[in-house]
Parts: structure tokens; C-alpha cells; sequence
């Protein structure tokens, strides 16, 4: 085995994933934006306002998992 093999393997491994949190990131904050204008049309607006705080943290975490992928 290579020396630099397992090392290797764990960024290709770290690309794949930092990918995949990324866009399931992205999905959970469409969805919770959408859940939260559905709460708004229910009259839920502070339910919403939380859900809505919760989808900008999401799209905080997608940042900085998009700018450690540029790192890699």
C-alpha cells in the first residue's frame, strides 16, 4: 500500500461528502422555507419566524461547507 494511499482515499472521501452536505443542506432550507410560509397561511407567524431562522442557518452552514470544499 502506498504511503499517501489512505490519505488520499480521505479527500476524495471528504470532496464526496462536503458535496453531499452541501446540497442536502440546500434541500432542508427549501423545505423549511416552504413549511414556513405554509405556518404563516395557517397563523402560525412565530412558528414561522423560527422555521425562517432555522433555513438562514442552514444557508449559513451550506457557506461555509461550500467555502471549506474550496479548501480542499
Amino acid at each position: 500500500m502506498h504511503m499517501h494511499e489512505g490519505h488520499d482515499n480521505d479527500i476524495q472521501t471528504l470532496k464526496i461528502l462536503l458535496a453531499h452536505w452541501i446540497e442536502h443542506n440546500k434541500s432542508h432550507e427549501e423545505s423549511f422555507r416552504k413549511w414556513a410560509e405554509k405556518a404563516k397561511a395557517l397563523g402560525k407567524r412565530e412558528c414561522a419566524e423560527y422555521i425562517e431562522k432555522a433555513a438562514d442557518l442552514l444557508l449559513k452552514a451550506g457557506d461555509a461547507l461550500f467555502e471549506a470544499k474550496k479548501l480542499i
